[in-house]
């Protein structure tokens, strides 16, 4: 499957090139993966300490790497984490929460279902689904608009994809027809954050359950309702 997500200087593509020749596209393919390594590593080390309280001698550590080398892939810490958002972040995201959207059934258990796997809270997920969108999105906030428009774009690529679904679900009868499907859209995207927040700081387990809970019955009120004469 190739997935491109496209915002000027910033493209993400899932696929290879093969109008290389073999020697070209082995050196490419290793560069790849190197690069892919040192964006997992650097996730885990900006999702641990923050971007800003990470400098590039904690990375270098880190990643055991010289100057040098840091500087042959990377132009700066913060090119590198561009390089972790295009390499890891939007196919995460994707993989996680937009591709599960790609359904001609009823849409509300399939978000339900893709936004329970999202908050699964245990360390192994942290890395499946990219990184902490919700604490980069704070920590960035105005301190960094270059890199939060990159987040943006993330959020945005989840929404657009939602009311694309939700609206056919109103078509399908699924949904009531009443709905403002960017408003609903909105909404899940604002609450799945916010409750993301709220499991950073503890008890993750139960702020999870009573989301979901309460989400539940959120999508319930969506459905069309009976009408009585």
């Amino acid at each position: 499957m190739r997935t491109v997500f496209v915002r000027e200087n910033f493209v993400t593509d899932l696929t290879v090139s093969t109008n290389l020749n073999p020697n070209r596209m082995e050196k490419n393919l290793k560069s790849r993966v190197t690069i892919n390594r040192l964006c997992y590593k650097g996730l885990d080390i900006f999702s641990k300490k923050g971007y800003y309280q990470t400098n590039l001698n904690d990375i270098l550590t880190e990643l055991k790497l010289s100057k040098g080398a840091f500087y042959h892939h990377f132009k700066s810490k913060e090119d590198f984490f561009i390089h972790i958002v295009q390499n890891l972040v939007v196919q995460k995201v994707y993989a996680l929460l937009i591709e599960p959207l790609n359904t001609q059934e009823n849409p509300l258990p399939i978000i339900w279902d893709s936004i329970e796997k999202a908050l699964e809270p245990n360390k192994s997920n942290e890395m499946v689904y990219g990184f902490m969108l919700a604490d980069f999105l704070t920590e960035f906030g105005k301190r960094n608009e270059e890199i939060s428009r990159y987040l943006r774009d993330i959020v945005q690529m989840w929404e657009v994809n939602l009311v694309s679904l939700l609206k056919k679900g109103k078509t399908d009868g699924h949904i009531a027809r009443h709905l403002d499907c960017e408003g609903v859209a909105a909404y899940i995207i604002a609450s799945f954050l916010g409750v993301r927040t709220l499991m950073s700081d503890g008890n993750s387990r139960q702020s999870k359950y009573l989301y979901l809970q309460q989400l539940k019955h959120y999508f319930a009120s969506l459905k069309p309702q009976p009408e009585f004469i």
